[in-house]
């Protein structure tokens, strides 16, 4: 018989060795940086007293996302994928969330339509090492005093306030953030999120009308990160982004689906995300 509950520091390891069998090469300091974004969110399924899966959620006031999922090959197909959304999408509707977001592989679309989820645009996730890239300019690297003016930024262009995962983002000094100011405003934004052994890049965040922003940002990390293994996730109808990217040495990986259970929200922004997990 299937039941959740909150995962615990104890559980990471199990958590670990689970996510990486579908070849999320995560740590456990990826489940630790989860459970501090929403400590009540992070599920392990057990079948009696056996782990079998897992499940992430973060909740940004009333849009909610849904982030990892996954189960022990051996116990699939018995309806636990099924429970453990449906576990994730009741805590999330219990504390407030009225629209819920995730990115799903293209076999899995025609799972979470199953649970309600309605597709909505198409990623592309792309990988490889930067190659050196021509800038048209050299923008600002970010410093500790515009924080609070990039979070007012992210709460106009994405119309949620996100503080909750990008205030620890733009604090911590591994990662790297470059801003353009435009008539001493924020015109754009993006972060780099550096690990050992690999760059994330995303959010990268600017106002809709301002392509050429965009393309700053993303040519100035990118020319920064020469030589680095980079991860990055562009929307497929971005096509001057997705170009660049590839200009840089990414090659695509595959493609995600954004789907949505409860009403769209709106955007008023051209964006790359911060992760799959988190939107």
């Amino acid at each position: 018989m299937f039941h959740a509950e909150k995962m615990r520091v104890d559980d990471f390891p199990f958590a670990v060795d689970l996510a990486n069998t579908m070849d999320w090469n995560m740590a456990e300091c990826d489940f630790e940086f989860m459970l501090k974004l929403e400590p009540e969110g992070c599920f392990v399924l057990f079948e009696d007293d056996k782990r079998i899966g897992i499940a992430t959620c973060v909740s940004y006031g009333k849009l909610g996302w849904f982030g990892n999922l996954a189960v022990r090959e051996e116990d699939r197909r018995k309806g636990a994928g099924t429970f453990l959304v449906n576990y994730a999408v009741d805590y999330l509707r219990a504390i407030g969330v009225e629209t819920i977001g995730l990115y799903a592989y293209q076999h899995l679309i025609g799972f979470y339509e199953n649970v309600g989820f309605k597709t909505h645009d198409e990623f592309v996730v792309l990988s490889g090492k930067v190659v050196p890239i021509e800038i048209a300019r050299i923008v600002s690297k970010a410093k500790t005093a515009d924080i609070p003016a990039l979070l007012q930024f992210v709460k106009r262009c994405r119309g949620q306030n996100l503080q909750k995962i990008m205030k620890p983002l733009l604090a911590n000094e591994s990662n790297v953030c470059y801003v353009v100011i435009d008539r001493e405003e924020i015109a754009g934004f993006v972060v780099a999120k550096n690990y050992d052994e690999m760059t994330e890049l995303g959010p990268l965040l600017c106002k809709p009308d301002r392509e050429d922003v965009a393309m700053d940002l993303l040519r100035t990390i990118l020319q920064k990160l020469g030589g680095t293994k980079v991860f990055a996730c562009v929307p497929a109808n971005q096509e001057i982004l997705f170009e660049t990217l590839r200009v840089a040495g990414l090659r695509e990986e595959f493609r995600v689906t954004r789907m949505f259970l409860g009403p769209i929200p709106s955007e008023n922004c051209t964006y790359l995300p911060e992760s799959l997990e988190r939107g």
